[in-house]
């Protein structure tokens, strides 16, 4: 469900920018032309901010999740152990 919504939203998005940027909708001359080509390019450099600042979240409290921690440290110790076993130096 959620699938469709997202491409609902996504071809609504790219409508109402084809609308604007062909002219259907009146805007001041100055808005059509410097503004309106260069908003996909906004949207897009948006979007990756965004999902850098995510990244960056959740680096940042990482942390802050001691079951998620303390997994994978377990994991960690486990592959480590594994590695000394075939003669890997791991220190």
């Amino acid at each position: 469900m959620w699938r469709i919504k997202l491409r609902l939203i996504f071809r609504w998005n790219e409508q109402l920018y084809l609308t604007c940027f062909l002219g259907l909708i009146p805007f001041p001359a100055k808005v059509q032309e410097d503004i309106i080509p260069i908003l996909p390019l906004w949207a897009l450099v948006s979007f990756g901010a965004y999902l850098l600042f995510k990244l960056g979240w959740g680096v940042f409290t990482f942390n802050d999740v001691p079951d998620a921690y303390a997994s994978l440290m377990d994991e960690i110790d486990v592959a480590r152990k594994e590695l000394r076993a075939k003669g890997v130096d791991v220190d």
